[in-house]
């Protein structure tokens, strides 16, 4: 089914208002207690269910001490700057909580059980990029390689393993309540829960800052975030990488990682998985701030009342200028096998465009492999993706407006 239009990159559903009514009116009477973003108190909530021992597992009192820092920063950039209406602010609450407990869970489990971060891993694939370059594609495209793993969208939010396996479950719950508020979700990126995705949850649960300025105007948790050493983040990274690993049996085979915020971070992922390959996706910065904007715009006003168009083409543009050039400086430094592809080399012809990556990257390429990405690119989402660059056409002159509803 085709997304309704949406005529302003600031559209939202009536839905979002319904909602945050009922939830100011559940405040007001007292049905319900407003969330707080108190550091203490997300704490509380989230030991409620976990022992607090699992805040160490295998993590030195550096790692623990950057993280809470990270999560006070954050806490306080949402109370001052965020701007939030009620469903952002119960949003940003669940989210937080969520985040402690599953860091109290995986560190529990690495305690209790040190093998599963301790095997070995075959060396990943890299996809790096700017966010609406052509990461996405490239990056579902090397997955679909047989000879290669992926993380599904529902582990990389729900990164703590069970047996029965629930999270495919719990993540369609999930994706059904965002796309009843969101209408326009899938055309922007298409989701499904078992489907290759990117590792965004797994910086998430680091509290890196990439999910969360997509979503929330928090300019100082931002720039807190991007003079300050990822090396933290991405040592629990690594940590879940080999969890997952470990709980589907592909640790034999190269996992193909991408995520916008590594194009930020380069170094400090290498260092993790310094035989890495990489593939860095290139495409025109304009092109990228348009498809950027639109993005950050659909997700801030769902959370917000005060969204500020002029500040997200401002702030995106500024984001771009910093990746890209943290991106370069990296790579000159990078000895090890390296692909690059045009996003516009990927619509004229994608066959050719990753053929010239796997020979670029000394990986073997046959009719298997290609009829295997055949199907992966006959998959539900293009046509979505379509309908994306038809609403960047109609509000390509990006103004300042209130939202329309």
């Amino acid at each position: 089914m085709s997304p309704p239009p949406r005529p302003h990159p600031l559209a939202r559903s009536p839905r979002v208002d319904r909602v945050c009514g009922w939830l100011e009116g559940a405040w007001a009477k007292g049905i319900a207690t407003r969330p707080s973003l108190d550091p203490d108190i997300l704490w509380g909530k989230a030991q409620l269910e976990v022992p607090a021992e699992g805040e160490r597992g295998p993590r030195g009192d550096a790692e623990k001490a950057d993280f809470r820092l990270r999560l006070e920063v954050l806490a306080e950039s949402l109370s001052a700057e965020a701007q939030l209406n009620a469903l952002g602010l119960t949003m940003a609450h669940g989210q937080l909580v969520r985040v402690i407990r599953q860091r109290l869970e995986l560190g529990e489990m690495w305690r209790s059980r040190p093998e599963v971060v301790d095997h070995p891993l075959v060396a990943p694939i890299i996809v790096v990029g700017q966010m609406r370059s052509g990461t996405t594609r490239v990056h579902r495209l090397l997955a679909a390689d047989p000879a290669h793993s992926a993380t599904r969208f529902c582990d990389s939010w729900l990164p703590v393993p069970r047996r029965p396996d629930t999270r495919p479950a719990w993540s369609a719950l999930s994706l059904l309540f965002a796309r009843t508020l969101d209408p326009w979700l899938d055309s922007i990126h298409p989701f499904g829960t078992t489907r290759a995705d990117e590792e965004l949850g797994w910086l998430a649960c680091a509290l890196d800052h990439c999910a969360y300025e997509a979503q929330w105007r928090i300019p100082g948790f931002s720039a807190f975030s991007e003079t300050r050493d990822p090396a933290p983040v991405y040592r629990e990274f690594a940590r879940i990488l080999r969890t997952d690993a470990h709980f589907h049996g592909n640790s034999n085979r190269p996992r193909v990682l991408k995520v916008p915020q590594f194009a930020e971070d380069l170094p400090s992922l290498l260092s993790e998985f310094p035989n890495a390959r990489v593939v860095m996706t290139r495409r025109d910065h304009a092109e990228i701030i348009r498809s950027a904007v639109s993005l950050v715009a659909n997700q801030m006003t769902i959370q917000s009342n005060s969204v500020d168009l002029v500040w997200i083409e401002a702030e995106v543009a500024r984001k771009i200028a910093l990746r890209e050039d943290r991106m370069d400086q990296a790579l000159k430094a990078f000895n090890g096998p390296l692909a690059q592809v045009e996003f516009d080399a990927l619509d004229t012809d994608w066959e050719s465009a990753i053929t010239q990556v796997y020979g670029d990257l000394n990986l073997p390429i046959s009719n298997a492999i290609l009829s295997a990405m055949r199907q992966e690119q006959s998959r539900p989402g293009l046509s979505k993706l379509g309908a994306h660059k038809g609403q960047i056409v109609q509000f390509s002159t990006v103004k300042n407006a209130a939202p329309t509803q």
